[in-house]
């Protein structure tokens, strides 16, 4: 038995295929999604969503959305979502920098969306993993 699995951004559909396992991070930690899984609703967070398949894993960083969770169907509402072999570790490297940057620069000034800066710091931290993580496996 199988998932059939969507990811879906503002911009694209990033992956639709039929797969075993999911894990994903979501606000309340880390879950795994097997056939069969109670239907429910997740906010996700920034993170690694891992896919198996036909002892395959395929790796994404996502920056959060939500997820749903039916019978044999999961669909993620992402913000952004890149596979790993998307990744360059140098370029996701530059943002990281620059998030962390605007962050040190927006606490000298008053009116700032903090919130707005941490997020895209935890993206940036998120894409960073992922790339480091698989930039030597070939799975993906």
């Amino acid at each position: 038995m199988k998932i059939n699995f969507k990811i879906i951004t503002p911009e694209r559909v990033v992956l639709q295929q039929e797969v075993e396992q999911i894990t994903v991070p979501t606000a309340m930690g880390e879950i795994t999604i097997l056939p069969g899984h109670i239907p429910l609703v997740a906010v996700l967070k920034a993170g690694e969503i891992i896919l198996k398949s036909e002892n395959k894993e395929t790796s994404m960083a996502v920056s959060g959305g939500l997820i749903e969770v039916k019978k044999n169907e999961t669909v993620i509402l992402a913000d952004t979502a890149e596979m790993a072999s998307e990744l360059n570790e140098e370029k996701v490297e530059e943002a990281r920098k620059k998030a962390e940057q605007l962050l040190i620069e927006a606490k000298n000034r008053q009116e700032v969306d903090t919130a707005g800066l941490v997020g895209g710091l935890d993206r940036e931290l998120a894409r960073l993993k992922v790339v480091r993580k698989h930039k030597t496996r070939k799975s993906y």
